[in-house]
C-alpha cells in the first residue's frame, strides 16, 4: 500500500480515537436523575427555570425550560444579590479602603447625628445592626418607599428607623444592613454602588448582564436589587469555589473568601430568618447549609425570595444554581433539596 493510501486511514483512526475520548470525558457524569427530578417537579417550578452545574472549570450540566427562558435571560434575583454585595465589601477590605470594624457614622455623618454611629460594617453584612426593619415575611422586606438614591434611603434610616436593640445582640434578616453597607462603600469609593460592584466583582467575572440598577424606578439597591442571569451568577460562585481566583485572575483574597464563609455570631437569638433558612448559621451574604468543626461553610447558599437557590459545595468541588422565575410561594427549599440530592448523585458526591 502506498504512503498516500495509508495517510487517510491514519487520519480516520486518530479522529475515531479522539471522538471516543471526547465521549468518555463527557460521559463521566450521568445527569438523567436530575432531568427526572426537574420533570417530576415541573408544575411547582413553572414554565420558566434554568439549572446549571459547574465543575472542573466548566459547565457540566445545563437545563433550560424553554427557548424564551435560558441561562442568558436576565431576571431579578432579589436577595441572592447580598452574596455579591458582601463580596464587593470584602474587595474594599482587601484594598484597605475600609475595614469590618469601620463605624458607619465615620463615613455617614447623619447616622452619628441620630445616635447610630456605632454600627460597623460587620454588623451590616450579618443583619445585626439592631435597627428597625420591615415586618417579616415574603415580599415585606422590600423597601416600601422609593428613593432617588442610596444616600436618600440611608438618610431615611437615620431619621426614621428606631434603634430596637444594641448591635450584635440579635439576628434579624432584612434589607437594612446591606444597604447601609452599600452606602458605606459609596462614600469610601466616591462612586455609586453599582459602579463599585461592577469594577470589583461583576466585570472581572465577565458578568456582563448583571446590575443592581433598577430600570423601573432608577434606584440602586444592594440588598434586593440584583438583576442577573444564570450564566453570570455561576461565574461568581466559581470564583468563590476557587478561593477568590477566576480564570487565573485574583478577584478576592483567600482570607476575604474565608471570612465570608465563616459562621458569624452563632450564639445570637434569631428574631427573623427567611423560610427555608431556619436553624442555619450565616456568614457574609450567605447561609451555611453545612460547616466544618471550625465553623467554615462547606456548603453555602444565598437563596432569593423569588425561589432561586444558588449554592457552592466545597466538599465535592462544584457550584450549581436552580434559577426560578418568581413563584410567590415558600416551597423553595423542598425543591432545592431534591435538586441538590439529584446533582450529588450524578456527580458521585461523598
Amino acid at each position: 500500500m502506498s504512503y498516500k493510501a495509508q495517510l487517510p486511514c491514519l487520519y480516520y483512526s486518530l479522529a475515531t480515537v479522539f471522538l471516543l475520548f471526547f465521549q468518555t470525558a463527557n460521559a463521566q457524569y450521568n445527569f438523567s436523575g436530575v432531568d427526572d427530578m426537574l420533570q417530576k417537579n415541573a408544575k411547582t417550578l413553572g414554565k420558566e427555570y434554568v439549572a446549571l452545574v459547574w465543575k472542573d472549570g466548566k459547565i457540566v450540566y445545563k437545563k433550560e425550560s424553554s427557548l424564551d427562558f435560558t441561562a442568558k435571560t436576565q431576571v431579578s434575583l432579589g436577595a441572592s444579590g447580598q452574596w455579591i454585595t458582601a463580596a464587593a465589601a470584602m474587595a474594599y477590605v482587601d484594598d484597605g479602603k475600609i475595614t469590618l470594624d469601620t463605624k458607619a457614622g465615620k463615613l455617614i455623618p447623619i447616622l452619628a447625628k441620630y445616635m447610630k454611629a456605632y454600627i460597623n460594617l460587620r454588623h451590616c453584612l450579618t443583619h445585626t445592626t439592631g435597627l428597625e426593619a420591615e415586618k417579616a415575611g415574603i415580599g415585606k422586606m422590600l423597601p416600601k418607599q422609593k428613593f432617588e438614591s442610596l444616600e436618600e434611603e440611608i438618610n431615611h434610616f437615620a431619621t426614621k428607623r428606631e434603634i430596637v436593640t444594641n448591635p450584635q445582640t440579635e439576628f434579624y434578616y432584612s434589607h437594612v444592613g446591606m444597604n447601609i453597607a452599600g452606602r458605606m462603600l459609596e462614600v469610601a469609593g466616591k462612586r455609586t454602588f453599582d459602579r463599585i460592584a461592577g469594577e470589583k466583582i461583576t466585570r472581572p467575572l465577565k458578568m456582563r448582564n448583571t446590575t443592581f440598577f433598577n430600570f423601573d424606578n432608577l434606584y440602586i439597591n444592594p440588598s434586593t436589587g440584583l438583576q442577573t442571569t444564570a450564566n453570570d451568577y455561576i461565574n461568581f460562585m466559581a470564583m468563590l469555589l476557587g478561593n477568590g481566583m477566576f480564570e487565573g485572575k485574583r478577584i478576592l483574597s483567600e482570607a476575604a473568601v474565608a471570612e465570608m464563609e465563616t459562621a458569624q455570631f452563632t450564639g445570637l437569638p434569631v428574631k427573623y430568618t427567611p423560610p427555608g433558612t431556619e436553624g442555619l448559621h450565616y456568614g457574609f451574604g450567605a447561609w451555611l447549609l453545612e460547616e466544618d468543626s471550625q465553623g467554615r461553610g462547606t456548603v453555602l447558599t444565598s437563596p432569593s425570595l423569588t425561589g432561586t437557590w444558588p449554592y457552592i459545595d466545597r466538599k465535592n468541588k462544584y457550584a450549581a444554581i436552580l434559577l426560578v422565575k418568581f413563584r410567590g410561594n415558600e416551597t423553595g427549599k423542598e425543591i432545592f433539596t431534591r435538586f441538590k440530592e439529584a446533582v450529588d448523585h450524578a456527580l458521585g458526591a461523598q
